[in-house]
């Protein structure tokens, strides 16, 4: 049987194992498998990384995330400032083509908006902006627009899914409807169920996916 504290240890290792957080001061609360992380950081990237790290725990439900960014003493930065930054951050990414993404800042937090052809450029849209300075936090709106407008076979999918080295995809059941993927059945970490829907989503001729894996156990949380 896996007790809270276990699962507390063993989040608290994965984020030592980081070298991103070595240096920062992050709480760790674990309740039935809800993680609960809080702390300062010096970067909006470093909240992402450890919300990953923490998901990428087996026995992990959900992700509690109450850390806070706290730039150096003299750090400042407007939000035309970081407008311009997140635009030549984009032109700047060979992945993310040019002019489909508009952006917005408002204090500090970053609005993407706009339509791509792929799952993987949405990716990099949002990976590209995690780590400028000033950024607060990121909500990705980008919409996908696939170029392939044929019916999306269920066996792509699952083919996708089962080279996955991480993911038992006989676990997992695909249903395709036109250009919509939905995915059902168990996982056991949120890092499975996160990474077998962006596997559904850069499968050509994807628009929608609809992820309904169930994060589960074979073990039970006792005080």
């Amino acid at each position: 049987m896996k007790t809270n504290e276990d699962l507390q240890r063993d989040v608290q290792q994965a984020l030592k194992f980081e070298p991103l957080l070595h240096a920062a001061e992050i709480g760790v609360t674990a309740k039935d498998g809800v993680i609960t992380l809080s702390g300062s950081v010096d970067g909006y990237f470093k909240k992402t990384e450890a919300e990953n790290a923490a998901k990428n725990v087996t026995g992990v439900k959900a992700v509690v995330e109450n850390i806070k960014i706290e730039y150096p003493n003299g750090f400042s930065k407007n939000d035309n400032e970081i407008a311009v930054e997140v635009l030549k951050a984009l032109r700047d990414s060979w992945t993310v083509p040019n002019d489909k993404v508009k952006v917005k800042v408002e204090n500090g937090w970053v609005t993407l908006d706009g339509e791509l052809s792929w799952g993987y450029q949405r990716d990099a849209a949002k990976s590209t902006v995690n780590y400028l300075m000033g950024v607060k936090g990121v909500t990705c709106n980008i919409m996908i627009k696939a170029e392939v407008h044929d019916a999306v076979e269920e066996k792509a999918v699952e083919r996708a899914l089962a080279r996955h080295s991480s993911i038992n995809s006989d676990d997992i059941t695909v249903k395709a409807s036109g250009t919509k993927i939905t995915l059902t059945g168990n996982v056991t970490s949120l890092y499975q169920k996160e990474q077998a829907g962006r596997l559904a989503w850069n499968t050509p001729g994807v628009w929608h996916v609809e992820n309904n894996l169930v994060v589960e156990y074979d073990y039970s949380f006792v005080d």
